[in-house]
């Protein structure tokens, strides 16, 4: 982390959390951030549901709900990034004070809910952000949600597909926020398969097929991830991402820990790539993975790989440890593969997936 760096994130500490976030989108969009450019080697290079990635880190959703710094994303060291999530109509989400820092934790708990400008705002964003003359250099994903207030929950994901799905890479079916009520209920069989069922239905209509994905919540046991990951077998959905945030509070130790809503950062790490590399064990080549919760650097990234996972999302640690946490990840990664001696990321899949069951 530069000098510069360094000073920027004291700065944006000095603020409550949630100021502190929009201030560093600003001065993204503003260029004040590093921007290296995607990072890539022959050896990170990699294909996920037939999309090709300059390297298998991606920035999770939720740190850029609105899809305002698109552009500045793709080159900020990520091999693909995940917008959201969006839903049908714009709401304000949960009542502030919504997001708190556990330094001593190195984690954050969010109880946002969902607050976005809507699937028409975000797809306008979406489809300039296509035809700019800077262009994207990367896959941009969006994750699906549902309105709080919706008569029709799983109708919702499929609304925001239908709309928004010409515009993006990928898209990612968010059943696993804790923060709108009953909304971990969809990640139950049959409710689950008819969500699903009636996203890809949705997919028809679109210009290509997007690859579809599924994002899990790390608080279920072996039955629930079992019918889980035979759900996702049979209804022929491109991917699960693995995890969300979680419900647990075990071990903490900041002023904040009793605060309502999804603890992410380091406490989540070893909770959601157990559940990763359990997802592993009863999919084999069938669905591929994305490993996401508790990653701060390449040991973590590959961890999860070995766990696993094909590809890796992070983001909370960046609040930690600021933008530039991405580059040096892949560029770390790249280094532990070579050691190890990986030609290529995918060698690493899976590898040491016995460690975590």
């Amino acid at each position: 982390m530069s000098i510069f760096e360094q000073f920027g994130m004291m700065v944006l500490r000095s603020f409550d959390p949630e100021k502190s976030h929009t201030l560093s989108l600003s001065a993204l969009r503003a260029g004040l951030a590093p921007l290296p450019g995607p990072v890539t080697t022959p050896r990170l290079k990699t294909t996920f549901a037939g999309i090709e990635m300059p390297n298998p880190v991606g920035l999770a959703a939720g740190f850029d709900k609105n899809a305002e710094a698109i552009t500045q994303l793709s080159r900020a060291g990520f091999g693909f990034i995940e917008l959201g999530a969006a839903t049908p109509r714009p709401q304000p989400g949960n009542p502030k004070p919504r997001l708190f820092r556990l330094t001593e934790d190195h984690a954050v708990i969010n109880r946002f809910g969902f607050n976005n400008d809507g699937m028409e705002e975000i797809a306008n964003r979406l489809a300039r952000s296509r035809h700019a003359s800077q262009g994207i250099d990367i896959p941009v994903g969006l994750n699906l949600g549902a309105n709080k207030d919706s008569e029709d929950r799983a109708a919702d994901f499929a609304k925001v597909l239908a709309h928004c799905g010409n515009f993006i890479d990928f898209a990612t079916v968010n059943v696993s926020s804790p923060n709108t009520e009953k909304l971990r209920d969809l990640q139950g069989a049959e409710a689950l398969e008819a969500l699903l069922a009636g996203v890809l239905d949705a997919r028809k209509g679109l210009k290509r097929a997007v690859p579809v994905l599924l994002k899990i919540a790390p608080d279920l046991d072996l039955t629930e991830l079992q019918e889980i990951a035979e759900v996702a077998r049979k209804s022929g959905i491109d991917g699960v991402i693995a995890t969300n945030t979680t419900l647990s509070r075990e071990g903490l130790k900041s002023a904040h820990k009793g605060e309502a809503g999804g603890l992410s950062g380091r406490p989540l790490f070893e909770k959601s790539t157990r559940v990763l590399a359990t997802l592993s064990r009863e999919l084999g080549d069938d669905v591929p993975l994305i490993g996401v919760g508790g990653i701060s650097s390449a040991l973590d990234a590959y961890a999860k790989i070995r766990a696993g996972a094909s590809l890796v999302q992070l983001y909370s640690a960046m609040v930690y440890q600021g933008l530039s946490l991405a580059p040096r990840i892949a560029r770390g990664l790249d280094d532990l593969l070579a050691k190890d001696g990986f030609d290529h990321v995918s060698e690493a899949v899976g590898t040491g997936r016995g460690d975590w069951l």
